[in-house]
């Protein structure tokens, strides 16, 4: 009798547990309609995606937040050469055409990996190869959607943190998840989905910084209590 009484129970905390869903889900369906069905099939449909709370992957060639792009300004300092100090745009075909080298593919590079690249190049043409490479002004353009003040298409210059551009979105609204923020990137061809949690770093808890991408997609969910 105890047995069947216990499993009676379950049924019944089975049974609620489903009621529950199915009314958190009209009453969601009702207050957003379009815009939640949109990002619902955004996240949890398509291709080649995956949703985690883990760091999302970098593309191959990247390693630091800060890649460079066409259209980014970039200062080429010489230690060793002053007279090599320049400053350049990175052309719509990723290069940039340097002293004593040439045409030279910056794109896709992250800046420690370009100024490697260069000091390796540099070393048959001169005494002291060390060069430093810092980026003048580079943007990333950003779409901020779901629970913000302001939602929309956004430009940043780089870096710029998730954090960041939440808040030049005019931040999360009274029914927004600081807990739940989804990072859609395409990485390689394919779309992957980072779960973000900034209400540590809002309670004073330090964290590590979350970096935006051209083409990211960040949308604050819907807060559940």
């Amino acid at each position: 009798m105890i047995y069947d009484g216990l499993c009676i129970q379950k049924r019944h905390e089975a049974v609620f547990a489903a009621v529950l869903r199915r009314r958190l889900l009209r009453t969601l369906t009702r207050s957003h309609g379009a815009c939640v069905f949109a990002v619902f099939v955004l996240l949890l449909s398509g291709g080649c995606q995956t949703v985690s709370d883990a760091p999302l992957p970098e593309q191959r060639t990247a390693s630091t937040p800060v890649t460079l792009s066409p259209g980014d300004v970039i200062k080429l300092s010489f230690p060793g050469a002053a007279d090599l100090d320049q400053t350049q745009r990175i052309r719509t075909d990723g290069k940039v055409s340097l002293p004593l080298l040439g045409e030279v593919t910056a794109s896709g590079k992250t800046l420690p990996g370009f100024q490697s690249e260069l000091a390796r190049l540099y070393k048959p043409q001169l005494r002291n190869s060390e060069v430093l490479v810092t980026l003048e002004s580079g943007t990333a353009t950003v779409y901020v959607s779901g629970f913000v003040g302001k939602p929309g298409k956004f430009s940043f210059d780089r870096p710029t943190t998730v954090f960041q551009a939440i808040m030049e979105a005019g931040g999360v609204t009274d029914y927004g998840s600081l807990s739940n923020i989804h990072l859609v990137r395409t990485v390689n061809g394919e779309q992957h989905t980072q779960i973000i949690n900034l209400r540590p770093a809002m309670s004073g808890t330090t964290t590590k910084a979350n970096y935006v991408k051209d083409g990211d997609v960040i949308y604050v969910a819907r807060s559940l209590f």
